[in-house]
């Protein structure tokens, strides 16, 4: 399937591994253009140099996305070297687990800062090129957490559906203008993230790792633990031409998990 991005511009926030160079990768692989950013240099040159092998055009930024005009600059420097944006996907690491009362008020602040805020951010500063050239693709990844809070999680709870409360305001405003808004939902995906929470989950309970991702798999309807290959395939789909009457949705990448109807 051509899904119409060859030659596009788009720019994958926190994507030097996990789901975000999976995203970065996939997009890359459509013929897009990428900038691509994170708070690891290391990391994110590596990822960088296997863009640039495989003949992409990328321009890559260490950053710190819980600071607007650090996003705002890095916006300005992908446009100047690659041109318009006209992708956005917006990602960024988890906040810190732990219950209501275990997490402080600078806890709360920067939870704020990095899951909320740096995607209104983003989608600040690169609405203006897609409105200009009348088309343009917004995706968030937030977390199965906007359709079943995940007890411990009380920080991603309560941020992550605030970005799509946003994003279903932006969808509205932007539609006139061929720009769609959607977000996807990762449930228990391979990542380090992922294997983070699993330790900290068996520290708690008395197990070990290898316990704790058996029980993810056995409680998850496909049996499975989830590869970011497979929500970046989503992710590009949503960025393509062939999505355009696709905005204001949240889907979910999650093997069955989520029990709810929507």
């Amino acid at each position: 399937m051509n899904l119409g991005i060859k030659n596009r511009v788009a720019i994958v926030s926190a994507s030097s591994k996990g789901l975000g160079k999976a995203v970065a990768m996939e997009l890359a692989n459509e013929g897009a253009s990428v900038g691509i950013c994170a708070r690891g240099e290391e990391a994110l040159r590596k990822t960088e140099q296997e863009l640039k092998s495989a003949g992409v055009r990328v321009v890559a930024a260490p950053l710190d996305v819980t600071r607007a005009d650090s996003i705002a600059g890095f916006v300005r420097h992908v446009a100047s070297e690659l041109g318009d944006i006209e992708i956005l996907v917006t990602n960024a690491g988890g906040p810190p687990a732990g219950g209501f009362l275990d997490i402080t008020a600078e806890e709360w602040e920067r939870a704020f800062r990095l899951t909320f805020l740096s995607a209104a951010m983003f989608c600040r500063e690169t609405v203006p090129y897609m409105r200009k050239n009348r088309w343009g693709r917004i995706v968030n990844i937030t977390s199965v957490s906007v359709k079943q809070p995940i007890d411990g999680l009380v920080l991603s709870n309560a941020f992550r559906p605030a970005v799509v409360g946003m994003a279903k305001t932006l969808a509205n405003e932007l539609a006139a203008d061929n720009i769609t808004v959607n977000n996807v939902c990762p449930g228990h995906t391979r990542t380090e993230r992922l294997l983070q929470l699993a330790d900290k989950r068996a520290l708690s309970a008395g197990k070990n790792r290898a316990e704790i991702l058996r029980e993810i798999e056995e409680r998850t309807p496909a049996r499975r633990i989830g590869e970011p290959e497979e929500l970046a395939a989503l992710v590009a789909f949503l960025c393509s031409s062939r999505a355009s009457y696709i905005t204001g949705t949240t889907i979910a990448v999650d093997g069955g998990a989520v029990r709810g109807l929507l």
